[in-house]
């Protein structure tokens, strides 16, 4: 490795430590944010056509100037009705594991979720939605990849770490209303708000240290599909969230065309568009549909202040999803969607 870039990753590594530090374990976040519905609000679980879906979402992060930062996710969601009435309910599960940095930092969590879905209309196309969210999340690291100053005084690592994972049980709660636009099916859109880590869990190692809480976050995010022609629409998505002193806003356009004889049921639905991570990175994005499947593919092009450092990279996804019905579709045809 030659000198410049050995400072290059130094310092790469230094902010990312900083970042961390100063965020106070900010949380993980995807830019294919709309495949990852229960990380953004738990009260959009089961807002599909459908019954059953399934996502899963892998990212590559930094991999051109320090160890990458690797994160995958992966959800499930169960849709049922409730009863004679228009309500539903729908249960969910959130898995996701990231490891990060030379030290193997990894966490874990495991995350069932609950939805009720209160229908406001008897026409089945207007539901405010509540959920919750709590369950296991684990945190370690490998002593053995660490560098202190010891290493270089003593020859040896010299550091004694009485423990190297830690558990903890985290909780989130959220609403949500979505419904159809003008009492067009085609045209929809949802709006929610969400409230993270309300038990601010402990994260330290040691011992309870209050500045050392995983701080509390909101989510607020919304979307809206219109119908632009018989084959083709657009769909608009957003994230706003603030966790402690810090924001991020996520937001952009996806145009779909359909391909087939049938625009209703279309053999294709290609996607292409862009999102914007406010002065952190811009989000090309492609997507397929194939019914009942879909896959994603979208690349961070870094315009933060690594962008020096970076050369402009940022982080590769790939998601997949299934979206399917279990029971008659005509009764999902109109049910909590978007």
């Amino acid at each position: 490795m030659t000198g410049k870039r050995r400072i290059r990753h130094l310092i790469i590594t230094l902010v990312c430590y900083c970042f961390c530090y100063t965020a106070k374990a900010q949380d993980i976040h995807f830019s294919q944010f709309f495949e990852t519905p229960l990380l953004r609000n738990p009260s959009l679980a089961g807002i599909f056509t459908g019954d059953v879906r399934v996502q899963a979402v892998y990212r590559d992060q930094w991999n051109s100037v320090t160890n990458a930062y690797r994160t995958g996710s992966v959800n499930g969601e169960l849709k049922m009705p409730i009863g004679k009435s228009n309500d539903f309910i729908t249960t969910g599960l959130q898995i996701m594991y990231d490891k990060a940095g030379t030290i193997g930092w990894t966490s874990t969590h495991v995350m069932p979720a609950l939805n009720y879905h209160k229908s406001l209309s008897t026409d089945k196309n207007s539901y405010l939605s509540l959920g919750f969210m709590g369950g296991w999340i684990q945190r370690r690291f490998d002593p053995s990849k660490a560098t202190t100053n010891s290493q270089y005084d003593n020859g040896g690592i010299g550091e004694n770490f009485s423990n190297t994972q830690f558990s903890y049980l985290d909780g989130s709660v959220g609403m949500s209303y979505n419904s159809n636009l003008a009492y067009n099916p085609d045209n929809n859109f949802f709006i929610g708000a969400a409230y993270h880590h309300f038990n601010r869990p402990n994260q330290t190692f040691f011992y309870r240290n209050a500045n050392i809480e995983l701080q509390p976050k909101w989510v607020f995010s919304g979307g809206i599909k219109l119908g632009v022609a018989d084959n083709a629409y657009m769909t608009i998505l957003g994230d706003h969230s603030k966790q402690g002193g810090f924001s991020e806003t996520v937001a952009g356009m996806m145009y779909g065309l359909k391909l087939g004889d049938d625009p209703i049921n279309p053999d294709y639905t290609i996607h292409a568009g862009a999102f914007l991570r406010l002065n952190d990175a811009i989000i090309p994005v492609v997507k397929l549909d194939y019914t009942p499947f879909s896959f994603s593919l979208s690349y961070d092009a870094n315009i933060s202040k690594l962008k020096p450092s970076s050369y402009g990279r940022g982080g590769f996804e790939i998601s997949f999803s299934y979206i399917g019905f279990r029971k008659s579709k005509g009764e999902y045809l109109l049910c909590p969607r978007f």
